[in-house]
């Protein structure tokens, strides 16, 4: 009886799945119950100097869009020579600034982490945005090099982040930490 029932819910299992492949079995879906386009945010545009001592206040400027209005967050997410990826420093935008936005991220880069970081230390910032519906827009990455003598470059922003009316968008928190020191859980060893 047992053995006869495991077969009766095998063959009734089998059909079911069978049915359920079969191509004629199949209806179309009606054009109201397709999921919309995949449209999400744009960064359209994107400054940030190159080089800088440490300590050195760095202004990341964007301009970013977004047809339907749901922009939700930045994500800025570092990578150090010598150290790694430390995890997304999330800026959460404000509800003026989730159709369309031009303005900059700062990053206070002298941390509570270290009291320095050695000359030609080099780390490379990756900017992207996530709206309400998870979707991510293009990365922007930039890199920067942390050296000593500040008069050697320029930070002045182009066109159109030099008209004077860019707001600042929030901070990137992350703190730096010399190669083959731990943090953010880290505990490694350089060999």
């Amino acid at each position: 009886m047992r053995r006869r029932k495991m077969v009766w819910l095998l063959g009734l299992t089998l059909a079911l799945l069978l049915a359920g492949f079969y191509p004629g079995q199949t209806q179309p879906l009606d054009k109201r119950q397709l999921p919309p386009e995949r449209r999400g945010p744009v960064i359209t545009r994107a400054f940030a100097a190159e080089k800088g001592y440490y300590g050195y206040v760095w202004k990341v400027y964007l301009e970013a869009e977004d047809p339907d209005g749901q922009m939700l967050k930045i994500a800025s997410v570092v990578d150090e020579v010598g150290y790694g990826r430390y995890p997304t420093d999330w800026i959460y935008l404000k509800p003026q600034d989730q159709k369309h936005f031009r303005g900059f991220i700062q990053w206070n880069t002298f941390g509570s982490t270290t009291a320095y970081l050695p000359e030609w230390t080099q780390i490379t910032l990756n900017v992207s945005i996530v709206d309400k519906a998870g979707n991510e827009s293009n990365p922007v990455v930039f890199p920067f090099t942390f050296e000593i003598t500040p008069h050697q470059y320029s930070d002045e922003p182009p066109a159109p982040f030099d008209q004077g009316n860019i707001s600042l968008l929030g901070h990137i928190m992350v703190d730096l930490y010399l190669p083959g020191e731990g943090g953010y859980g880290h505990d490694r060893k350089m060999y």
